[in-house]
Order: structure tokens, then sequence, then C-alpha cells
């Protein structure tokens, strides 16, 4: 197991960290101009959105299970889940722009303007608009993953039982919450917060769709130094990923040192009231805006990808055309590539997990999380540093074989993480029931275990369905240029003023992944017996 999975998670790993080593790298990353504010950057923006993603997350979490209405809360989780980062960026650019919907909407018989304003909506020296965008892509993910733990049913009955504890001993339901259930939950969300950290410090796709242009964050400024020929200028990039590396792993430590803190004083100021009167008040309205913001977003992919010519300030294009979607089909074979990617890297990382979960003793699964993790928490952009490395060693790299391995890395931690909660609380006194009826392991896995766990196997499938679609530097590097996924063409074309193609290609995005969680509903629906009577 640790072959499969533990050698090429090593193995890019040190490659990865092994390109740090270049003192004139780092000398020159130093006296660059543009290093210091694309830094600033990115810790804004990273930092801003996981504590509002946090924030929301919890209080959305407080309310669902205060008024048992998690299951209400979680609905439409999996089409927020499905929405891959960089079409939620590109709806929102849209959305935004100076010629978007939103002044379009108020022009001119409230602004008065007749031409789009020259206006850094988009792209906005602030980061304003990144962190909009990040924090609503993160809450969702934040939400599913607390909600895989409070569905456990060994769990959600013991902290039901203490939540009706504190509330005999005068506590209200929303302080009950906060004093007994928040403790125990937070500290089992901290590598998905750790993910949503790593992912907003060192994201590239969606800061090029939204994010700061000039300077750029420090992630896309890495990126662009990676794809130079110089090799001067290539190392520099690699020293740009060790910092935004070093900045994760400081930023996480001084994460846990707050909420350290926050959770002594919350303990000795006698629970927070103010907060749960924030969050009564504050959370259904939150959680009609972010559903309605996805629904605007999708909807502005919809009607942009048919969109024929369409003048400021027009409310509606003045034609509708298919030729986007036509150009779509003529280009088939990037479907086809990001179908196939999808389905046997998916594959291939729930074979293995399931298998690790089954055989590993806990001690080493407990022992062993941080190797598997290591995707999730290194810098993208020298995550694929090492797997280029890697790819070039075994001389897989422009090779399908190649391309394939760096999804499934990319994918395994996000279906373990996904997999863990639900497979590691299964009862297990079913197979001890099972083997007193004579019955082999094997035919209590296939007739018993995997049956009752079959609605978080394929939810974990379709979790690792949309992270391989929405991949875009291992496409990109690994595949060098041979393989066009969905994600590389929406992210290119978002840089040019084609807007319904690149639409198109957006909501393409989109429609993937909810394929995926559609399936994997209908495979864990309830299942219904009819006893028929003699």
């Amino acid at each position: 197991m640790l072959l499969l999975a533990g050698g090429p998670l090593l193995a890019v790993a040190a490659l990865a960290l092994g390109a740090l080593f270049d003192a004139t790298a780092w000398r020159a990353l130093w006296h660059d101009p543009q290093f210091l504010r694309a830094l600033t950057y990115s810790l804004w923006t990273g930092l801003a959105s996981t504590a509002l993603a946090w924030w929301a997350a919890a209080a959305l979490l407080a309310q669902g299970f205060v008024r048992q209405s998690l299951n209400r809360l979680l609905r439409g989780l999996p089409v927020m889940l499905a929405t891959p980062h960089a079409a939620l960026a590109i709806g929102l650019a849209f959305l935004l722009a100076p010629s978007g919907w939103l002044l379009r909407a108020t022009s001119p018989w409230l602004t008065g303007f007749e031409f789009p304003p020259p206006w850094p909506t988009t792209q906005d020296p602030w980061g304003l608009g990144l962190i909009g965008a990040l924090t609503a892509k993160e809450i969702p993910f934040l939400l599913w993953t607390a909600a895989t733990q409070l569905q456990r049913d060994d769990v959600r009955q013991r902290w039901r039982a203490e939540h009706a504890l504190a509330q005999t001993l005068g506590y209200s339901p929303q302080r009950a919450y906060w004093r007994v259930v928040w403790p125990q939950l937070a500290p089992r969300q901290f590598w998905p917060l750790l993910a949503v950290l790593a992912y907003g410090l060192t994201v590239v796709d969606m800061a090029l769709v939204i994010g700061p242009a000039s300077p750029p964050t420090l992630a896309v400024l890495a990126w662009q130094w990676l794809q130079d020929a110089d090799l001067a200028i290539n190392a520099q990039g690699a020293a740009a990923g060790g910092m935004l590396a070093l900045a994760v792993l400081l930023s996480a430590l001084s994460w846990r040192a707050v909420q350290a803190v926050a959770a002594r004083r919350a303990r000795q100021c006698n629970g927070a009231r103010g907060a749960a009167t924030a969050v009564s008040r504050a959370t259904p309205a939150a959680l009609w805006l972010l559903a309605l913001l996805y629904a605007t977003v999708l909807l502005a992919l919809a009607v942009g990808s048919v969109a024929g010519i369409w003048p400021f300030p027009a409310l509606w294009p003045e034609a509708l055309t298919g030729q986007a979607w036509h150009s779509v089909w003529s280009s088939r074979s990037t479907l086809g590539t990001t179908l196939v990617l999808a389905l046997a890297s998916s594959a291939l990382a729930l074979a293995w997990c399931v298998a690790w979960l089954e055989l590993i003793p806990r001690r080493w699964d407990a022992a062993l999380r941080p190797l598997l993790y290591l995707p999730l928490v290194l810098p993208a952009v020298l995550w694929v540093v090492g797997l280029y490395s890697l790819a070039l060693w075994l001389r897989l790299e422009g090779r399908w074989s190649g391309l394939l391995l760096a999804h499934t890395v990319m994918v395994l931690p996000y279906v373990l993480l996904a997999l863990s909660p639900a497979y590691l609380g299964f009862d297990p006194r079913y197979a001890a029931l099972s083997a007193s009826l004579g019955q082999g392991r094997w035919r209590f896995l296939l007739r018993v275990k995997w049956p009752l766990l079959r609605r978080a196997l394929a939810s974990s499938a379709a979790v690792g369905s949309a992270v391989s679609v929405a991949q875009y530097l291992p496409t990109l590097y690994v595949g060098a240029g041979r393989f066009a996924s969905v994600t590389t063409e929406a992210v290119t074309l978002a840089a040019g003023a084609q807007r319904s193609l690149t639409s198109a290609y957006a909501g393409l995005q989109f429609v993937l992944p909810v394929l995926a969680f559609g399936i994997a509903a209908w495979v864990g629906r309830p299942r219904r017996f009819t006893v028929v009577s003699a």
C-alpha cells in the first residue's frame, strides 16, 4: 500500500523540495521588485477567505444542528461542491466585470452609464474579488466535511445527548452547541481547514481569472516564472513556491495558536453569547445569499454560452447562438480526455483508499496521514514542480500514463478525506455478527459492509471526479501541452475576449461534476424492500 501511494507522494515531495536549495534563486526572489507585494496579496487573500469561510461554515452548522435541519442544509451542497473553482471565478467575473450583468442591470437608468466604466471590478488591486470567490467556494467544502462527522451514528447520538444535557443545565440551544459540540467538532476539521488554507494561499487558476493583476499573487508570479525558458528564472519560480510552502506552514501554526487562545477565552467567558446571537440572526440570510450567488453564476454561464451580439448596456443578448457549443463539440477529444481522466483517477484512488482503510492498522493510519495529505498542504506550483520532475525521470512526460498518475496523486487525498469518517465509523458489531453466522470476510464485505457504505463510497468517487476535472497545473505541465482538458481550455479562454466560448467550457466544467454527484446520489439512494406475506 505504501509503495503504491506513499512512494510517488514521497518522490514528488522530495523532488519539489529539492528544487529549493538554490541560494542564487532565493537572492533573486528577495530582490525582485514584485515579490513583497505579491506575497502580501497571497497572505491577505488566502487568510481572509479562509477566516470568512470558516466562520460562515461554523455558523451554518450551528444553525443546522440546533434546529435539527442539517439534512435540509446539506441538500444543495452537491451542486455547490460540483462547481469547479475556475468555473465559479469565470462566472463571477462575468457578473462583476464593467460590462457584466450587475452594471447592465443598473445602467443607464440608475448609473447613467452608456458604456462600460473603466473600473477594476474583476482583477481589483485589493484582491476583494478573489476573496469573495474563494470564500463562496470553500464554505460548501467545509460544510460537507463537517457533515460527514455529524452524520456518523456514534458521534451524532453522543453529541445530541451532551447537547441536551447542557440545556438542562440552563444553557440556550445555541450556547450549548458552542460550549459542547463545537469544541469537539473543530479539531476534527483541522485537515479540511488546512486544505482550504493552503489552496487559498497558493491558488493559480482562480487568481488568473479574478485575482489582482499588477502584481499578481505570489502563486501566479511563481507560475509565470516556472514557464520561463531561462533556468535562472525557472529556479526563482521554484523558490517562490518554497516561500508559499513556508507561508502555509506558518499560517497553519498561527491558526492553531489563535484557535487555542479563542477556545480558552470562550471557556473563561462562560460561552459566547454574542456569537450565538449573531449566528441565529445572520445564518438564514447568509445561506440564501450563498445559494443565490451560485444560481446567478450558473445562469450567467448558461446565458453567456449562447449569447451572440450583446451590446452594453442591454440586459439580454440581441441574438442567441449555439456556435460556442458547436465549437466545443468539434473539440470533443478534450471532453473525452477529461472524462476518462476523471473516471480512471477517481476509481484508482477509491480502490486504494478502501484497501488502505480496510487493511492498515489504525495506529499506522494515524501516523501516515500527514504523508498522504501532502498534496493538500503543499503549494500547487511547488507540487507540480515535483510532479513534472518525477514524470521526466520516469519518462512519462507528455504521456497518458504520466497524466493519469498526476491526477490520481492529486485526487487520492480528497477521496481519503471524504471516505474516512464513514468507513472508520462503521459499526464493528456487524463483522462479529457476520462471523458468528459462518460468513467469510469477503462475503461480509460484498454483502454487508460495502452495500451499507455505498452512499459514502459513491460520494467519495464523485468528489474524486470533481477534483480531477478541476486540475489545471498538473494537466498543463505533466501533459506537456499534448492533452487539453475542459479546465485548461476554460482558464486559457478566460484571458481572451471570447465570452461565449469561455462560458461554454466553464459550463461544461460544472456539468461534468454535477453528473458525477447525480450518479452518486442515485447509487447511494435508500433501498426499499417489499415484504410479501404468504
